[in-house]
């Protein structure tokens, strides 16, 4: 996949806006200063600075192909932009900042491209990892844990009632990596342990387990742990932390967080989700929800 081919619809672009209508004033008279955590195509920040012609943005992002492709969509806002190559829980800002913005969501073109083996759907490598270019892929994942490990795993992160069942017959399956098949190979394998009325469920009965899998691969509960942490220490005071999440493990972590530092006053009591129109339109947004917090002056 090249960055022409990554075209990507920010979700909650309504909500996002509205709800960083106004942050504070550098004390120095700096410009504002924006860290967009996960930039990947660069829709929410080409909305941000758009609607903002002072804001300067620091974009992060470790999928090569996005960046490539925000690159090009943010390129007529100049040095206003600047765009680091790292995931957002190894990264601290050189100055405070005014907001930060991390949209926890897997991107249509990662699920979508078979290459990058994130779906069931499209028959490519059990890779998964956000960064093809570092890291562990989820085949050999897959073939490193024990069977116990992995049934732990399925189920902490896919909250999926079968994964013991899963577990012992992707174990008997090994090797995966080196092996040749493919994503729908795995989905194949992880299907054939549902009875049959599931496997014709609305929810594909391998969706769990992919979940899981790619959390671990590219360690997105630890990544989002170690933001919520550090964040607050990077805004000025007044400043926003928003958070979109996709599913109740990040939501609840997210919510959490929220409520119990001291550093944060929360300001969506519930999360902010895609109105009729926006869910219709982009069936992935569905399951967004944007919470936002400000730091305490």
């Amino acid at each position: 996949m090249d960055s022409a081919s990554y075209s990507h619809l920010p979700v909650l672009a309504d909500q996002v806006l509205a709800g960083f209508a106004a942050w504070p004033l550098p004390p120095d008279g700096a410009p504002p200063l924006l860290l967009d955590a996960t930039l990947g195509g660069g829709g929410h920040s080409a909305l941000l600075l758009e609607a903002h012609p002072q804001l300067r943005l620091i974009g992060l992002d470790r999928d090569p192909t996005a960046r490539a492709a925000a690159a090009e969509r943010l390129a007529p806002y100049g040095d206003r932009v600047t765009i680091v190559a790292t995931d957002f829980g190894g990264y601290t800002p050189s100055q405070p900042l005014v907001a930060v913005l991390a949209d926890l969501g897997v991107s249509s073109p990662q699920l979508d491209v078979a290459a990058r083996g994130f779906s069931f759907r499209a028959d490519g490598p059990i890779d998964m990892r956000m960064n093809p270019e570092a890291g562990e892929t989820a085949a050999q994942l897959i073939d490193r844990l024990q069977e116990s490990e992995l049934a732990d795993l399925i189920y902490a992160y896919g909250e999926e009632r079968l994964s013991r069942r899963i577990a012992r017959r992707l174990v008997a399956e090994r090797p995966w990596s080196g092996s040749g098949r493919s994503s729908a190979d795995l989905a194949y394998v992880i299907g054939g342990c549902f009875p049959p009325p599931a496997r014709r469920g609305r929810i594909h009965p391998a969706t769990r387990t992919f979940q899981a899998l790619r959390i671990a691969v590219n360690d997105e509960l630890g990544q989002l742990d170690r933001l919520l942490q550090r964040a607050p220490d990077w805004l000025l005071p007044g400043g926003l932390l928003a958070i979109i999440s996709f599913h109740s493990l990040e939501d609840r972590r997210v919510k959490t967080a929220f409520l119990s530092d001291d550093r944060l006053e929360r300001l969506t009591r519930k999360p902010l989700v895609a109105e009729a129109a926006e869910a219709e339109a982009n069936p992935r947004s569905r399951s967004a929800k944007l919470r936002v917090a400000r730091r305490r002056g």
